[in-house]
């Protein structure tokens, strides 16, 4: 993307909070009458509602994000400009009384695109239509948000070789995302800490897996495999 006059003076960047952030960018419309700009708002408003409730999430205001409206950014300049470590954009295109609209979920430091899904729907009740897409694509964002954390929090090395390489086979399956594969990963982990029990990174990553299962509802998952790891390193914090 091209890099717009920006609403904010790159000496105003914030730095970044200690949980994981995420700034909703304005929606574009991709519809002949720009008459449809304020249910495009309004699908943008419901998604910054809807991932407010994610209380591991920090949100950016509406009031800040719709200083971008019309504008062609750089997303990661909106990243530094608003301290914050996701953007998620999208558009929503009309035609008659069908409506697609479709978003993005992209990391703010690198321009990675980190997920992406469209939705389909009709007007016969327009805000039960956004009540619905903005929820969904929470429960999306949440999940992926998640795995990525999770992936962050994989940096301590170990000095076992043979647990370094358990700790990366977890990670592909990890990253498959399914049942099976969330089962095989946790394996794997407890593999590597098992020749490592200091090994930081591998406890963070079971405790994360465990966790996804209990969301997933994929397979029994008691509150002692979760043991608390998963919200600190959620939210940037050390883990004791």
């Amino acid at each position: 993307m091209s890099t717009a006059t920006m609403p904010f003076a790159a000496a105003a960047s914030l730095s970044m909070p200690d949980k994981p952030s995420i700034a909703v960018l304005p929606f574009q419309n991709l519809s002949d009458s720009a008459e449809q700009d304020y249910f495009v708002d309004g699908m943008a408003e419901e998604i910054i509602m809807a991932l407010c409730r994610i209380r591991w999430l920090f949100v950016i205001a509406r009031n800040s994000t719709f200083t971008y409206k019309g504008q062609n950014v750089d997303v990661r300049q909106v990243s530094r400009d608003l301290g914050v470590r996701y953007v998620l954009e999208g558009s929503m295109r009309r035609a008659n009384e069908r409506v697609r609209v479709v978003s993005q979920l992209i990391d703010g430091e690198t321009g990675t695109h980190l997920w992406a899904d469209s939705f389909d729907g009709t007007l016969d009740d327009i805000f039960e239509l956004q009540e619905q897409v903005a929820s969904r694509v929470a429960a999306r964002i949440e999940s992926r948000l998640q795995l990525v954390e999770l992936q962050r929090s994989a940096r301590k090395p170990t000095t076992r070789l043979d647990a370094y390489v358990f700790h990366l086979r977890g990670l592909a399956h990890l990253n498959k995302y399914t049942e099976p594969a969330l089962a095989e990963a946790v394996g794997m982990f407890e593999s590597a800490r098992a020749l490592d029990p200091d090994y930081s990174a591998a406890a963070a990553m079971i405790s994360g897996c465990r966790t996804i299962q209990v969301a997933q509802g994929w397979g029994p998952v008691s509150r002692a495999d979760i043991a608390g790891e998963h919200q600190d390193l959620l939210c940037g914090r050390p883990r004791k």
